[in-house]
């Protein structure tokens, strides 16, 4: 069983039209490996930091993990850790809730507090 809430950073643009769409099915990178890449809360610092270093207008949109159901799947990923992978479209019902992901002073972004 995984983390009970999981994380997707997203340009704001993108995540605007997935909402407009009612479904987000993924950004290029996402579409390109054939599911949706997404972060428990111990690795999307990490994850800002390698994907999106110097990004803004970027959202942190929380998940509900457990609404994704056996398309959710923890695979080995970056430094042996097991990353979870969505092999389909986000449904939007399952997101909890969508914050700004500011850059900061020192150009590192600030993330809200998160839920495990």
């Amino acid at each position: 069983m995984g983390m009970a809430t999981i994380y997707k950073i997203a340009p704001r643009a993108l995540w605007r039209a997935a909402e407009k769409a009612g479904t987000f099915t993924g950004a290029p990178v996402d579409i390109a490996d054939g599911f949706i890449h997404f972060s428990t809360a111990e690795q999307v610092r990490e994850t800002a930091a390698k994907h999106f270093a110097g990004q803004d207008d970027l959202l942190l949109v929380a998940i509900d993990a457990e609404r994704l159901g056996d398309a959710l799947k923890y695979e080995v990923s970056r430094g042996g850790a097991l990353f979870p992978h969505l092999y389909g479209d986000l449904p939007l019902a399952a997101v909890r809730w969508t914050k700004p992901l500011p850059l900061g002073p020192d150009g590192t972004h600030q993330f809200p507090e998160l839920e495990q």
